[in-house]
């Protein structure tokens, strides 16, 4: 028979979840279940592990895995046929890294009909995710590489000064467009520029639309 631990890592509180139960109705914290011995079927029987894993918070009150990848390990003992005692305990188990943005720029609406050669309104959002004022930026589409041509242009002043954003709040703003070609186009290559930090972003990835004639 087969026992299973899972130790997490100091910055985490982790609770094992039945099959049959609902996460909110299991209140046992995964660092008093060593205690507790997991139970497997011998002669080749499956069983499935799931576990749910919260931050701890720090002194600041701010979540405590800031800067590390490591969840906890595993500790699996078992028993032989003839009854010999084996244990294994895996290396550190990491989570996938996610790149943390503290600016965030999406598109919010596109109009559902664009005419060719007539000016539409494209609205985004510009969100500050840090704890800090940021800006001013400068919003613009970035110019075509050699060989492809743009369908869809910046309709008037090519770029849009937008003002200081406080910690975590987002403002919208309106980006005025129009397509020359009708068709399914593409507006490309929306980006964003801090003035003070002199950063450029990622533009963002292509939106598709369709124009008509009129």
């Amino acid at each position: 028979m087969d026992q299973v631990d899972f130790e997490p890592a100091q910055q985490w509180a982790a609770t094992r979840l039945e099959a049959d139960e609902h996460p909110s109705a299991v209140k046992s914290i995964i660092r008093d279940l060593c205690k507790q011995p997991v139970l497997i079927r011998a002669g080749g029987g499956i069983y499935n592990y799931l576990y749910q894993l919260r931050p701890l918070s720090g002194e600041s009150g701010q979540p405590k895995t800031e800067g590390s990848s490591i969840l906890g390990k595993f500790q699996i003992t078992w028993r032989t046929n003839l009854g010999e005692p084996g244990r294994l305990q895996t290396q550190n188990i990491h989570s996938t890294p996610t790149a943390s943005k503290d600016i965030d720029l999406r598109v919010v609406k596109v109009p559902p009909v664009i005419f060719l050669e007539r000016p539409f309104m494209v609205n985004l959002c510009l969100t500050n995710q840090s704890d800090k004022t940021v800006g001013p930026f400068e919003v613009f589409v970035a110019p075509s590489v050699p060989g492809e041509e743009k369908s869809v242009l910046v309709n008037g002043l090519q770029k849009l000064i937008l003002p200081l954003v406080e910690a975590f709040e987002s403002i919208n703003f309106d980006l005025s467009m129009v397509a020359t070609q009708v068709g399914v186009q593409k507006i490309s290559g929306i980006t964003l520029y801090a003035v003070q930090e002199k950063k450029l972003y990622e533009p963002l990835s292509d939106i598709e639309i369709f124009v008509d004639a009129e």
